[in-house]
């Protein structure tokens, strides 16, 4: 059988056939595996009592955080024989009890790792913290590029004027927030696709980046307040515990000052370079 590609991300209980390790904590609940079964059923799973090969996703509960020995114990050799098919190619899905409580309000779970800690023993990764859900790896500057004159008939120069402008407000960024010792990462895989995000103490900022060169300036921060604000809504209704503060990073300063305003009225921090004023 093919291996299944993971992103890391368990998107939904539809279509997967899912067994479980034992009783499950679901939402601050003991919950039995026959009526974990039932619940994912009605979310378009197919369970299972038992592993085999059919098995996509493996939740497991009451062994959380331990180490896992194959002692002929069906609920503890669960986890050996994922590791087991992992180690040949085909990928088992593993989610904790938090996952599984996300993936039942249709919710995105993160897939964890299995680690072999030999004589027949496997140890589940803990889940992954929040921030690193969210987050992703180290952003960059690009070099972007110029083209010559007459390439196409679209004029093209305003363009590239517009993405070195962008390309440009994030080099200014990180060098802000370098000087603060804050690292500025991409989004995660699975997370919504912001331009730049951070963390400071409890909070994970996200921020969208809008050029105002060569385009109209209020359809640009329009389209930026729509797409972080979304952004936002995506990120604190799948971590409700965490604070996510939404940012919008102007090249430069708006010519119209109400959309300082505007953004503060609906909980959105308004920024612009050089300065970054507020961050």
């Amino acid at each position: 059988m093919p291996d299944r590609l993971c992103t890391g991300t368990v998107r939904g209980l539809k279509g997967q056939t899912v067994c479980f390790t034992g009783r499950v904590l679901v939402d601050g609940a003991w919950t039995v595996r026959s009526d974990c079964a039932k619940r994912a059923g009605q979310h378009g799973a197919i369970p299972k009592t038992d592993f085999s090969r059919k098995v996509t996703l493996v939740v497991y509960g009451d062994l959380a955080s331990k180490v896992v020995t194959d002692d002929r114990r069906t609920y503890s050799s669960t986890l050996v024989d994922a590791e087991a098919e992992r180690s040949q190619g085909r990928h088992i899905c593993v989610v904790d009890a938090d996952g599984f409580s996300n993936l039942l309000k249709e919710r995105p779970a993160p897939c964890l790792e299995l680690r072999s800690a030999g004589a027949g023993r496997v140890r589940p990764v803990a889940a992954a913290t929040t921030e690193s859900r969210i987050l992703g790896r180290v952003l960059r500057m690009r070099r972007t590029g110029r083209r010559l004159p007459g390439d196409l008939t679209l004029d093209l120069s305003r363009l590239d004027k517009a993405t070195a402008a962008h390309e440009a407000t994030i080099g200014a960024l990180i060098a802000h927030l370098s000087r603060q010792d804050i690292e500025v990462h991409t989004y995660a895989p699975g997370a919504p696709a912001f331009d730049a995000g951070w963390s400071r103490g409890d909070e994970v900022f996200v921020a969208e980046i809008k050029s105002l060169t060569g385009a109209r300036e209020d359809q640009q921060i329009r389209l930026g307040i729509g797409q972080i604000l979304d952004y936002t809504h995506q990120l604190r209704t799948a971590f409700p515990s965490t604070l996510i503060r939404p940012i919008l990073v102007l090249e430069k300063p708006p010519t119209d000052a109400r959309w300082t305003s505007l953004a503060g009225s609906v909980g959105l921090r308004l920024t612009w370079a050089p300065g970054f004023s507020g961050i």
